[in-house]
Parts: C-alpha cells; structure tokens; sequence
C-alpha cells in the first residue's frame, strides 16, 4: 500500500479528501492532520510516500512544511491542495509532484494517484537500516583533497575516493550519501561542499538533494509535473532532476 498523509487545517476537508484518496486502490491515508508541527511530527512518525499539503495552514506556510519534509526525503511526492492558484510558481520551486486546485474534484484526484501507483522508480530498500548500522563509523569529508582523491575521515581510519568512481551524492535525512562503484559512503558533510571538490564538466547538481555524474545517466523519466527521475549505470537508486537541469542535460546531447 502507499502511504499518504494529509496536512489540511479544515478538519471537513481532511475528511473529504481522505475518503477519495482511499477509494483509490492501494493508497492508504497514515495521517491527517491541521498545523505545521504536527505535518513534520507525522511525516517523521509514518514516513509518507505521497503527501496532500494545503499552503494556507491557518496562518503558516504549507510551503515551508513541504520544503522540511523534502528536506528529510526528497522523493517525497508533495501534491499541494489549495483555493489559491496564485501560488504554483511557488510550489514549483519545491519541485512539487502536481497541485490541485479547490474544490477538489475526484476524477482528477483519482488521475493523480493513478500517475503515482504508475510511475516506476528504484527506491534505496534497505538504506536506512545499513545507515544504522554504520552509524558508529560515520564518516565525514574532509575539506582536504589532493589530485582526484575525495578523502573520507572516519573515527579510526581515512578512507580516499577516486572521483572517478563517484557515481552520485545525495542528501537525505540530515546525512549525505556518497554512492560509489565500490559502495555507499555516509557522511555529515554538506552537498555544497562536496559539490566544490568535484568537476562541473563531470557532474550536475541536478536538485537541490542530488548531484549525479552525467556520464553515468542512462535513463530520465518523467516524475512529477516539473521533475523528472535519473536512472545511473551502476547503482539501483535513482537521483531528481529538476526541469530545468533536463533542458540542460538535452542541450549538452543534441
């Protein structure tokens, strides 16, 4: 089943819109609820694949509640609900998988989670637990490198990454991941500065959450209405591009 949440301040509406999503086949509402706080609370508690996220929460940003939850999982498909349509160059910046317009109407409702059961894209299974259970080896990039080394200082050991092998970074629930030909690498350092130590000529910071190596690219997909999805040589996790990233990414090939 896939696991939506509903972040919406009129409880009448959270009802409504509960009931269409769950007449939807294999779509199953973990949460509802009406504030900012308790948005992240449950997102972080039930881990939603799909999220409804009103942006007026009676006085807070639903933006910014969806800009914390794609922060902690950027897959996260954020579906904004609003009476507002003024707003969708904003939900567009947050990479925003479709947005809906109030009243909301079930046949549309149902051809966006039809889209959503379709979409095919390789998720990182067991990430979490092998995070786990190399969390008292965590790592961190240094700010040193030499030559086409990345090194990785660890608590006992140092470990150097050819850059070469780095097939994509990603960050993810407050750690970046660094996944190579050999492995995954998990550090506390921040994208950006991984993203200075690498060649922009090799590699794309093609979200906000993902930098990828373009020669590794060998599938984009659609994914939501203005991101798409990066399937790379080597590795079954697949990286975000955003529309505009994929523009560029056509003109580099044409």
């Amino acid at each position: 089943m896939i696991k939506v949440m509903i972040v919406e301040d009129e409880p009448e509406i959270r009802k409504i819109l509960g009931k269409m999503i769950e007449k939807q086949d294999g779509f199953t509402v973990v949460a509802a609820c009406g504030d900012f706080a308790g948005g992240i609370t449950a997102f972080m508690k039930y881990r939603p694949e799909v999220v409804f996220m009103d942006i007026d929460l009676a006085g807070e940003s639903g933006l910014d509640c969806a800009k914390t939850i794609t922060e902690l999982e950027p897959k996260t498909k954020i579906i904004f609900a609003t009476a507002h349509s003024e707003y969708m160059a904003n939900a567009f910046e947050i990479y925003a998988f479709d947005y809906l317009v109030k009243p909301f109407n079930l046949e549309r409702v149902a051809k966006t989670l039809t889209r959503i059961k379709g979409i095919q894209t390789a998720f990182h299974g067991n990430r979490e637990s092998a995070a786990s259970e190399e969390s008292d080896d965590k790592v961190v990039v240094s700010a040193e490198q030499h030559k086409d080394k990345l090194m990785i200082k660890g608590k006992e050991q140092m470990t150097f990454l050819d850059k070469k092998d780095i097939i994509m970074v990603e960050r993810l629930d407050g750690e970046t991941i660094i996944t190579t030909v050999d492995g995954e690498f998990h550090t506390s350092a921040s994208l950006g500065s991984i993203e200075e130590k690498l060649d922009p000529a090799e590699f794309m910071r093609c979200h906000k959450s993902y930098i990828i190596k373009l020669s590794m690219i060998s599938q984009i997909e659609v994914y939501g209405r203005w991101t798409y999805t990066v399937k790379l040589k080597g590795t079954s996790a697949t990286a975000l591009m955003t529309s505009q990233k994929y523009e560029e990414v056509k003109q580099l090939y044409e």
